[in-house]
Order: structure tokens, then C-alpha cells, then sequence
């Protein structure tokens, strides 16, 4: 089931944008009743396999830009150690109402600022690059980068990408070494993911993506406010 849920999400990935992390934590959760800090764990993991299978192309076509990233890295590595401790200290029985909360917010939040690159930015088309954008953090990352940087659409998918791969590997080495991942579930997903990824290049062509995305922003943001009444029940 979790080889068919890793093709599932790379599939989605490749078609929408939306990326790896932010469908995989919920579905993990609500679906496979995987624990908040096991679930965040092991999408962050699978969300860097997914990375390093585009990355690479990314750097050949010279599609990243290495001062602007190292700019979003300054900011953004302190910021996945933060993170990780707060992660770490909400990982107790009487704090989990706070943890569901605090990601069933964070995907709506995400998904929402994908609806808005969908309906208040239609002009801005999105890059095809082998079928993948960024992770949850590139629906924000994407925007600001067109607003305050001279780069072009292709670069601003490398430049986030490439940071979404950085910070996505510290933030999953934290909790693999923290045992917080279940590897058999993780295994599964990536094997799922690898041939995803390639269903999803070839369907990105052909498939609307408009409708698509909306459609699985709209579910994401549903799948958000359960974990958040999830959250308040474990209150």
C-alpha cells in the first residue's frame, strides 16, 4: 500500500507542484495512523529523495543561483534547527493537541498559497521541469523569490529547489537520528516514488494541471483542518 501511495504522491507532485512534504505528513497520519513526529520524519526523507532525483539536472542546466541560495540558507538552515528542538520538545503526551495543530495550520496555510498562485497569479505559468516543483516550502519560497529577485521563472524553480533539497536533508537528519522515521513505510514510499516520478514527468505534458492543483490544494487544505480538530480533541 505504501509503494502505490509513493507513486500516488510522486504522480501528484509531477502533475501539480504541490510537493512532497506536504501531502505525505497528513496522509501518513490520518491514513496510516503514523504518529505526528514519525510522519514529519519520514516525509522529510522521502521529500530528499525526491529532491536529489532533480537537483542534479538543475545544477547541469545552471538553473541555480548560488548567491541568492546561500542568502535563503542563512536564514533557512538556523531556521529547520529551531524547528527540530521545537519539534523534539512537542513530541510528549500532553503537548500532541499542539503538535496536530501546528501542522494541520501550517498545510492550510501552504495550500492556500498554492490556490493563490493558481487564481491571483494566472499569468505567472509554472516551469516544467522534469514534472517536480520544491516541497511545501516552495509555494512560499517561488513567490518571493519573483517578487524581490531579478531571476527567471527556471531559476527560481532551481534556486528553491536546490534550497528545499538543503534544508529537507538537515531537517530529516535531525529526525533519523532521532529514530523519529519508520524506515520499512519510508523504503516502500521512495520505491513507489522513483517510478511515480517518471509517470509524472510524462502525464505533467498532458494532464490540466490548473484543475489538478486546485483540486489537491482543496483536499489539502480539508486534510489541514482535521489534523487541527485532531488537535483539539488530544487538547
Amino acid at each position: 500500500m505504501e509503494i502505490i501511495l509513493g507513486f500516488l504522491i510522486a504522480v501528484a507532485i509531477g502533475v501539480t507542484g504541490v510537493g512532497a512534504g506536504i501531502i505525505t505528513a497528513p496522509v501518513l497520519i490520518l491514513f496510516f495512523h503514523v504518529s505526528p513526529v514519525v510522519a514529519v520524519g519520514t516525509a522529510l526523507a522521502f521529500g530528499v529523495a525526491v529532491k536529489v532525483l532533480v537537483v542534479p539536472m538543475q545544477l547541469a542546466r545552471k538553473q541555480v543561483d548560488f548567491r541568492v541560495l546561500g542568502y535563503m540558507l542563512a536564514g533557512g538552515l538556523p531556521g529547520v534547527i529551531v524547528g527540530s528542538f521545537i519539534l523534539a520538545k512537542l513530541n510528549v503526551p500532553g503537548r500532541q493537541g499542539i503538535l496536530y495543530a501546528a501542522l494541520g495550520s501550517t498545510i492550510v496555510i501552504i495550500a492556500a498559497l498554492n490556490l493563490y498562485r493558481v487564481w491571483l497569479r494566472p499569468a505567472q505559468k509554472p516551469v516544467r521541469d522534469v514534472g517536480f516543483s520544491s516541497a511545501g516550502a516552495g509555494a512560499l519560497g517561488s513567490l518571493v523569490l519573483l517578487a524581490i529577485t531579478p531571476l527567471t521563472a527556471a531559476q527560481v524553480v532551481g534556486t528553491d529547489l536546490a534550497f528545499g533539497l538543503c534544508v529537507s536533508l538537515v531537517g530529516s537528519g535531525f529526525q533519523v537520528t532521532a529514530g523519529n522515521y519508520d524506515g520499512v513505510i519510508l523504503t516502500k514510499l521512495v520505491i513507489g516514488g522513483v517510478a511515480g516520478a517518471f509517470a509524472g514527468t510524462y502525464l505533467a505534458a498532458i494532464a490540466p494541471q490548473r484543475v489538478l492543483r486546485v483540486v489537491l490544494s482543496l483536499w489539502l487544505i480539508s486534510l489541514g483542518i482535521q489534523l487541527c480538530w485532531s488537535g483539539v480533541h488530544h487538547w
